[in-house]
C-alpha cells in the first residue's frame, strides 16, 4: 500500500513552493513561473531534458536500431563507391582506346570507300567512249559544234 504524505519546504522563495493557502486555491497564475525560468536554456539542453521522458528500454532499443542502421549505411556506400570506381577507371583504361580505335578503322573504311567510287565514277566515264554503242556504227555523225 501507497503511503502519500506532504512534504513541507523549507525554502520560500522558489515558484514551485506552495504555502498551505495557495494549495487551495485555484487561481494560482503561472506568469511568476514563467518569468523566472532560465533564459540562457539552449535547444540541445531541451531536447537532452527530453530523454527522461522514454523508458531506458526504448531508448537502449532506439539507440541500437539508430547504429546498425548507421553502420550498414555507411558499409553499403563504401561497396558501392568501390563498384562506382572499377567501373570508371575499367571503362576509362579500355573503353576509350577502343572507341578511339573502332573511330579510326571507320574513317579508313570511308576512305577506302570514296576511294573505289572514284576509281569506278572514271571507269563509267571512260567506258563510253571505247565501247561503241550497238547500231550507232550505221547512223552518221551530226555536227555540233563543241561546247553545246
Amino acid at each position: 500500500m501507497v503511503k502519500v504524505e506532504i512534504v513541507e519546504e523549507k525554502e520560500h522563495n522558489s515558484p514551485y513552493a506552495s504555502s498551505s493557502s495557495s494549495r487551495t486555491s485555484s487561481s494560482a497564475s503561472l506568469s511568476s513561473v514563467d518569468s523566472e525560468v532560465s533564459v540562457d536554456e539552449s535547444f540541445f539542453d531541451r531536447l537532452a531534458a527530453l530523454k527522461d521522458i522514454v523508458p531506458p528500454t526504448t531508448r537502449h532499443s532506439i539507440s541500437t536500431r539508430l547504429s546498425k542502421t548507421a553502420s550498414f549505411v555507411k558499409k553499403s556506400s563504401k561497396v558501392i563507391g568501390n563498384i562506382v570506381w572499377v567501373v570508371t577507371t575499367s571503362a576509362l583504361l579500355v573503353g576509350l582506346p577502343l572507341a578511339l580505335v573502332v573511330e579510326d578503322e571507320a574513317k579508313i573504311v570511308a576512305q577506302e570507300k570514296e576511294m573505289m567510287e572514284q576509281q569506278q565514277g572514271a571507269q563509267q566515264m571512260m567506258a563510253p567512249s571505247l565501247y561503241p554503242q550497238p547500231g550507232s556504227e550505221n547512223q552518221p555523225k551530226a555536227l555540233v559544234p563543241p561546247g553545246f
